[in-house]
């Protein structure tokens, strides 16, 4: 299954050791996302490792993981589909996810219930549901 993930998500599996980190190596997912959502890691880093239970090497390995198992597109392919984004998002934050899944089709990953409940032109998916796929 194809699907975009959104920061948040990842965020989750760097914190704790839980299912959203195993489900993101599962190789029946093909995970997508905008190039830039490693960015938000580096600024975030020193709050991410005060929340987390890893040591240094392992947050660093796992963040290594994920750059090597998340497919990156780049924004200015993801530029026509803006504005529609912007037309069904319910938070502008989403809108590079949105405008991601609109140009390749696919659902997103993210646990963002506005995400999911206040538009319907691209499905979502939280946690719960991957872990039963």
């Amino acid at each position: 299954m194809d699907l975009v993930v959104d920061a948040n998500i990842l965020f989750a599996a760097l914190i704790k050791r839980n299912i959203t980190s195993e489900l993101l190596f599962r190789e029946d997912l093909h995970l997508y996302a905008p190039e830039f959502i490693f960015t938000g890691f580096e600024k975030y880093r020193g709050l991410i490792k005060k929340k987390t239970e890893r040591t240094d090497d392992d947050f660093d390995e796992l963040l290594e993981l994920f750059q090597r198992r998340i497919a990156l597109v780049p924004i200015e392919e993801i530029k026509p589909f803006i504005e529609k984004a912007k037309e069904v998002s319910p938070d502008i934050k989403d809108v590079p996810y949105i405008a991601l899944a609109l140009k390749l089709n696919i659902a997103v990953w993210s646990n963002d219930r506005p995400l999911k409940e206040q538009q319907n032109t691209v499905k979502v998916y939280a946690t719960h549901e991957i872990a039963k796929l």
